[in-house]
């Protein structure tokens, strides 16, 4: 069959396949009355399961957090513009015993009824002791005490200057009286693990669909919800923009292409500010690429300009070796570029042993094999990357897998190179869990004592002028050592139908999560037409 014919087929096959979403879904918001409380808001998600959305079996990236975010609360929160109000309606610091105090709201109950306390604060932070959350660094809190029912005094272990943000902001707070006896909380993903303070409950949620259905919380303490229900559904990209068009679906992810395609069918996009990388992971535990003149050749063999401009079609900005983006505030324009530079990577190459033989570089004998591992996300970036390497001489067999495959084969080091992304750049903070930190996004990456010494400093550091410094430090260290290479920034964009008005959080939802899908959206007085 001509290539033709079967693209024909391919695109027929898909607008079939959107013309039955359409009429199997539940209707839509979009005939709605501007006045009117929204029923049912639909958001569409291209890889559907993002864990159980408790504290502690969510998945450990952005939208695993964003779905349990939905359910539990934290001390503070930040909106579109700064941090605001959350449980604690304030706070201080002190720096006589470097320790801040929360005062609570009143009136709070979890979703089964029981009274909030400041006993439940102080028993979610001795908890995570013993039981760390994935996402905020546990050693910062060295003790939490309840002054009174509703009064809670944190003491840190340490100066830590992005504490709002990175645990005030980002910590869920979970029930005492539920929690106390769990000894394996990762395990507990009963209808009770799902007892928060939040805006919304669970009524249903489905790996094997990949969909997750929150009904709004009756006795709120902020007052009933704009929104009654909030779905999220497993949508494939190719199918989302007939979704949003007809409907079905109030807001999703859309490519950079189909932007001026949705603007004119008269939704409404925002632009997420830059705050996401995609990379190149490197082994540095293994040889040869635990050498640092290796890494730095793989840099310059790869044209990171090319690859915007060609892969991604200018819609993305070229990555700094430093990982912070050219548009931050902190970013360190003397950081080292690896400008694309295809003999200086042979010359590196060739310092440490390396000679032609025949297509491939060899050492020893050996050919200079490298494997290469990606999600289909990233298959034409990949290949971009394989065919650069090659270039020099590098023999690369490129693959893609699920992506939680991926994710699971960095993890435990079975891999040469991977490409893989995350959010969360903006403050410097982030550097720290990228760069030493333990999950499978993190580097972890030791070998440097003086980065080390200075990615902790950085964030005990409370005079801006003097962090600034080491952060710019930092990125010169990390990018003259290129345990990973940060490729592009790309421009993202979400659609939505404007029943309701989605933000990109300032600096990212709790720890820096790119997604305009803060829960105060939902919930606030203001978004009632």
């Amino acid at each position: 069959m001509k290539k033709r014919e079967l693209s024909y087929l391919r695109k027929a096959a898909i607008f079939i396949l959107a013309i039955l979403f359409l009429a199997l879904s539940s209707c839509s918001n979009a005939e709605l009355p501007r006045s009117s409380r929204i029923d049912s808001y639909a958001i569409a998600d291209s890889s559907g399961d993002w864990g159980y959305p408790s504290p502690y079996a969510h998945y450990p990236r952005g939208p695993g957090y964003v779905r349990m975010s939905f359910i539990f609360e934290t001390l503070v929160w930040k909106d579109n513009a700064n941090f605001v109000p959350q449980l604690s309606l304030e706070w201080n610091y002190s720096e006589s015993d470097n320790s801040y105090t929360f005062k609570l709201r009143e009136g709070v109950k979890w979703h089964d009824g029981t009274e909030f306390t400041a006993d439940d604060v102080a028993f979610t932070f001795n908890y995570a002791e013993e039981h760390p959350y994935q996402f905020v660094d546990n050693g910062i809190v060295k003790t939490a005490e309840a002054i009174d029912e509703h009064t809670v005094k944190l003491y840190l272990s340490q100066p830590y200057a992005p504490f709002l943000q990175d645990v005030a902001g980002a910590h869920p707070i979970i029930p005492q009286h539920i929690w106390e006896n769990i000894a394996a909380p990762e395990e507990f993903v009963c209808k009770e693990a799902t007892i928060g303070t939040g805006p919304y409950t669970l009524v249903d949620y489905s790996p094997e669909h990949g969909t997750y259905l929150y009904t709004a919380f009756g006795d709120y303490y902020l007052g009933d919800p704009a929104v009654k229900e909030i779905r999220f559904t497993r949508v494939a990209p190719e199918i989302t923009p007939a979704a949003l068009k007809g409907g079905v679906v109030n807001a999703a992810s859309i490519p950079a292409e189909a932007v001026t395609d949705m603007r004119s069918a008269g939704l409404t996009i925002i632009e997420a500010p830059v705050s996401w990388n995609g990379k190149l992971t490197i082994n540095h535990l293994k040889e040869p690429l635990s050498s640092r003149e290796f890494r730095q050749a793989l840099a310059y063999a790869i044209d990171r300009k090319q690859l915007v401009e060609i892969v991604l079609r200018g819609n993305a900005i070229a990555g700094s070796p430093g990982m912070m983006p050219p548009t931050s505030t902190w970013y360190n324009p003397d950081t080292p570029q690896y400008e694309y530079d295809p003999e200086k990577a042979r010359h590196l190459l060739e310092n440490m042993g390396y000679r032609m033989e025949g297509k491939y570089l060899a050492k020893n004998g050996q050919i200079l094999q490298l494997s290469l591992i990606s999600a289909a996300d990233y298959k034409d970036v990949g290949q971009f990357i394989a065919r650069q390497l090659q270039q020099i001489g590098v023999n690369v067999d490129f693959q893609t897998l699920e992506s939680k495959t991926v994710d699971s084969r960095i993890e435990s080091w079975n891999f040469d190179l991977a490409i893989y992304g995350h959010g969360g750049i903006y403050d410097p903070s982030i550097l720290q869990r990228f760069i030493l930190g333990e999950s499978f996004n993190s580097a972890r990456y030791k070998a440097n004592d003086k980065l080390t010494q200075l990615l902790k400093s950085q964030l005990t550091e409370m005079a801006p002028t003097k962090r600034k410094e080491m952060v710019f430090r930092i990125q010169e260290i990390y990018a003259d050592d290129v345990p990973s290479l940060t490729l592009y920034y790309p421009r993202s964009y979400w659609a939505h139908d404007d029943n309701l008005s989605l933000y990109y959080t300032v600096a990212g939802i709790a720890i820096g999560v790119p997604i305009p899908l803060n829960r105060m959206a939902f919930v606030e007085q203001n978004n009632r037409r």
